[in-house]
């Protein structure tokens, strides 16, 4: 929960006392996620800080990947956009 508060407050200067105390709480689910997130802390830092997102990016992706794994090797293009659903017509304001 502290580290979802400091993701939205934007808190920049607060993920290193964050890590250090995720590293010592005992918890290994935690040491692990921290020890991670060191790895690119550059990254992770310039991530709490920007407004930008690439999350509507990733959902997309995750969402085909099963399509295209499903289907590798045994279906055509016309077969995969069968099972997308249907991308909705942009809103036509009416004059």
């Amino acid at each position: 929960m502290r580290f979802r508060g400091l993701l939205r407050s934007r808190r920049r200067a607060a993920l290193d006392s964050w890590i250090r105390d995720a590293t010592a709480c005992g918890i290994h689910g935690m040491h692990r996620f921290a020890r991670t997130l060191r790895h690119d802390l550059d990254a992770v830092r310039d991530a709490i800080t920007e407004k930008w997102s690439n999350g509507q990016t990733e959902g997309q992706i995750n969402r085909l990947k099963p399509l295209k794994l499903a289907m590798y090797g045994r279906a055509s293009t016309k077969l995969l956009r069968a099972r997308m659903p249907p991308v909705p017509a942009p809103y036509q304001h009416q004059v």
